[in-house]
């Protein structure tokens, strides 16, 4: 059981400190996997930036990841076909939440990033940092994104997780790095005693201290 978001940032960045990365740049998922990131860049030492990508969720059940939709001058999507078919989440109704997906996207990225130089993880290691993992579809997303920018090595960090999502996103990533895995998975927020949903405010906010700290 974590605390909140900085305590289980502060742990799983002690471990990921003993992996000895080298030059690294955090990336979060935003808005839970942010004091998640800073957490680890601070204990790093690295820069903090922001992968924004959406979850598409299944017809009447937004909770449920049908896929994802990232930021990016090529948007990418991904969808997990079983669950689409099984929900019903045909390609009109997918359409029409990508755009919706996406356009979010857009609203927060001028809120949190704006003008802001990005960095590149061209031939660095990238880490993603969440919150946790339900079905791992945000994170799938996120990393087949950034793959395609080139880092040395791609990993992704979250203190908590589903079994079956970890199984699934050794493919996209290099390492998976996971404090728990309970069994019986009741859902992420299960493992914080308070697992509030950040506001921009908090996520403006906490980018400010990176880049103070920069």
């Amino acid at each position: 059981m974590f605390e909140n978001r900085t305590d289980a940032g502060r742990r799983i960045a002690e471990v990921i400190a003993e992996r000895g990365y080298g030059e690294t740049i955090v990336y979060a998922l935003p808005r839970g996997g942010v004091p998640i990131a800073l957490e680890i860049g601070r204990r790093l030492g690295a820069p903090v930036d922001l992968v924004l990508v959406r979850k598409i969720g299944a017809p009447g059940y937004p909770e449920v990841a049908v896929g994802a939709v990232t930021d990016g001058d090529e948007a990418l999507t991904v969808v997990n076909p079983e669950i689409a078919r099984r929900s019903g989440a045909d390609t009109a109704y997918l359409q029409q939440a990508r755009a919706r997906e996406l356009a979010e996207i857009e609203r927060r990225r001028a809120i949190y990033l704006g003008d802001r130089p990005r960095p590149n993880p061209k031939g660095r290691t990238a880490i993603v940092a969440d919150d946790g993992l339900a079905t791992g579809a945000t994170a799938r997303a996120a990393g087949a994104a950034l793959r395609t920018q080139g880092p040395a090595r791609l990993v992704l960090a979250a203190p908590v997780a589903s079994r079956e999502a970890v199984a699934t996103l050794t493919d996209i990533f290099d390492d998976v790095i996971c404090l728990e895995q309970p069994e019986p998975f009741y859902g992420v927020g299960a493992s914080y005693r308070d697992f509030h949903q950040l506001s921009d405010a908090e996520v403006v906010d906490a980018l400010r201290e990176v880049n103070r700290r920069g």
